[in-house]
Order: C-alpha cells, then structure tokens, then sequence
C-alpha cells in the first residue's frame, strides 16, 4: 500500500528527504508511529500537524512567525539600536554605549530613546515576513533539485542558498523604511517621526532616498541571514547529537524551545560579526546626502567600521535567540509540521557500507 500522508509529508522535508515522487512500499504497521514523528521545522514536534508542508497556509503562518519575529524584536531594542548607531556615525560625540545612552537621555529626555521605533517595527515586520516566508520557500524549492541524498550531503549549502535568496527579498522590503530610522536616530532636529521624516527626505532626494541604502543592506544582511539560519540549523544538529542528554524526541516542547533560545544566542554572535563592517557603512550612509557606499568606507577605515561591535553583538545576539524562540514558539502554536535534526537516509547508508 502507500504510506500514510503524515509519512509522505515526512519523507518531502529538506533535512530528512526533499520532494519527490513515492514509489509504492510495504511498510509494516508498527513502524507508523515512529515515522509519524518527523516533522519538518527546526525544533520542536507535535503529534498532530495543522496543514500539509508546503501549502499556502504553511508559508502564510512561517511569514506571520517572520513579522513577529523580527518586527517585535527589533522594536523591543530600539534604544540600544540608537545608541549604536550614534556610535558608528559620531565617536567624536558618543564615546562609548553608557556615554551614549547618557548623553542621548540628557539631551532628549527618556523619550529620546524610543526615536525610530515606528519605521524600526514597519520595516522589521516587512522583512522577518520575506525572511522566514521565504527561506521556508527556497528550503524546499533547492531541496527538490538537489536530491535524497545531496540534501543530507549539502545541508549546510543548502541552508546558505536559501537564506541568502530569502534575504535578497527581504532587503528590498526593509530598505525604505531603515533608511528613515536611521536618519531619525542619527540626526537630531531633521525629524522626530515618521510621518515628519518620509515627506521630508522625498522632497529633498526624491525616491532614491529610500534605496540607495539597498547593496550595503545587501552586504550586511545577506551574510547575516546566512551565518543565521545556517550556523542555527547545525547549532541545533550539534547540541541534541553532543549536549541534550536525551533523544529530542523525549524532551518536552519547553526544553526544545530552549535549544531553539540557546542555539539562536550563538548564531547571533557569529552573525554580529561578520555584518558589522557594512552596518557600519549604512548607518553612515544614511546620515550624509550624496555619499556612497565605497567613499563611506574610505572614510571610516579599516578601525572605524567596527565602532560598535559590542553593542551590536549584545543586540544581535539577543535578538537571533528571540527570533527563533519567537518563530518556533509560532510553529508549535498553529501545530506547523517540522522534524528533527536531519538524519542520514538510508540509501546512503547502504552506499557508504554503514548498513546491511
């Protein structure tokens, strides 16, 4: 007979087995209710599944995971984000993270802290939508071209095409709207909302004002979002293979979701990281009219681009851990389908002499 359609939905994951047509098997009965537990999604599992991977209601619950993911907790750190970005456009001015807090209270009050918020959550909303909506799209869509196997083989690979697509979209999104906050966050006086600074800066640079920020945001956010989905997805393979001292399919979805904070915590760092010298660059861009990207850099050096990598990697690193809490929290919510860490199939298994 054919296997079950949770079997079907199990064997269609990008971890485990990508899509492709089944072939009639025997399956004994007794193993149904083993396969029945892989599911597809990162870190956590659910007896039930409330739509079929892959459908139109799956994609729309990953991108509403994405907008409050991404759209709370950006907005959550707008402070800290202000500050840091004070730091990377004016170190003349802002010394250090408690000299900028300081003197950013002293002179706007504790209000002034919360600058940017309104564009920070629009714009955040937008591209944890594309991000998250959209790696789940490119997961599947690179998996079904790769094969059985080569999915296992180039998981990692796989991880970083597909974030790296998802965050080419995600970018285009965000860009307007970053470009507002940060020149509401970095020059005092120009504008203190929303509503003030988008017809401000139109009439004065045009359309062009809320995109010429979009290649640096490329070069910061694309290898961001790779070092985010991929350093979590093997984080997560590594701490249940070498740390959780039992199978994840014995622990409880609050000891998962735990894994998910913990695994998140240390993508984060590494995401810090490797995006900060083009942060650095975007926040300077979109303070000063008629500069680019390259003359920026010129002009920031080799020292000046990591101005505020600790703040940043205090950010970061927290806001990667609540993202995936975030999102797998959703995922457990709405009993979206997702599996355990990937496994070896057993085709090559057998290839490779592991098995009889």
């Amino acid at each position: 007979m054919y296997p079950t359609a949770l079997t079907q939905l199990a064997r269609g994951n990008p971890f485990s087995a990508p899509l492709f047509a089944l072939q009639k098997v025997e399956e004994p009965q007794q193993n149904l209710s083993r396969q029945n537990t892989r599911k597809l999604a990162a870190a956590a599992t659910s007896d039930e599944v409330s739509c079929e991977f892959g459908s139109s209601k799956y994609y729309a619950l990953c991108g509403f995971g994405g907008i409050l993911s991404c759209g709370l907790t950006h907005t959550a750190v707008v402070p800290l984000d202000l500050v840091k970005c004070r730091l990377q456009v004016n170190p003349d001015k802002y010394k250090s993270i408690g000299n900028g807090f300081s003197v950013t209270v002293k002179e706007d009050g504790v209000r002034g802290l919360a600058k940017g918020w309104a564009p920070t959550f629009i714009g955040y909303s937008m591209q944890g939508l594309c991000k998250f909506g959209f790696y789940e799209v490119f997961k599947i869509f690179y998996s079904d071209l790769l094969g059985e196997e080569n999915t296992y083989l180039w998981r990692t690979s796989l991880y970083l095409a597909a974030s790296a697509s998802a965050e080419f979209f995600a970018d285009i999104a965000l860009a307007p709207m970053e470009a507002v906050k940060v020149r509401i966050q970095t020059q005092p006086g120009y504008a203190n909302t929303l509503r003030q600074c988008v017809p401000k800066m139109f009439a004065e640079e045009g359309l062009w004002a809320f995109y010429k920020g979009v290649v640096p945001l490329w070069m910061r956010q694309i290898p961001y979002t790779m070092m985010k989905f991929a350093c979590f997805e093997r984080t997560v393979e590594t701490l249940y293979k070498y740390v959780v001292p039992k199978p994840r399919s014995e622990c409880s979805k609050s000891e998962q979701l735990v894994v998910t904070f913990v695994a998140g915590y240390i993508a984060g760092v590494f995401c810090a990281i490797v995006s900060h010298p083009a942060d650095s660059v975007v926040s300077v861009l979109n303070k000063e009219k008629g500069s680019t990207a390259v003359q920026v850099l010129k002009k920031l050096g080799p020292k000046g681009v990591w101005k505020g990598l600790v703040a940043r990697i205090i950010m970061i690193g927290t806001l990667t851990a609540l993202q995936w809490f975030i999102y797998d929290s959703v995922k457990v919510y709405f009993r979206l389908p997702r599996p355990p860490p990937p496994e070896m199939p057993e085709s090559l298994k057998k290839k490779l002499g592991l098995t009889d």
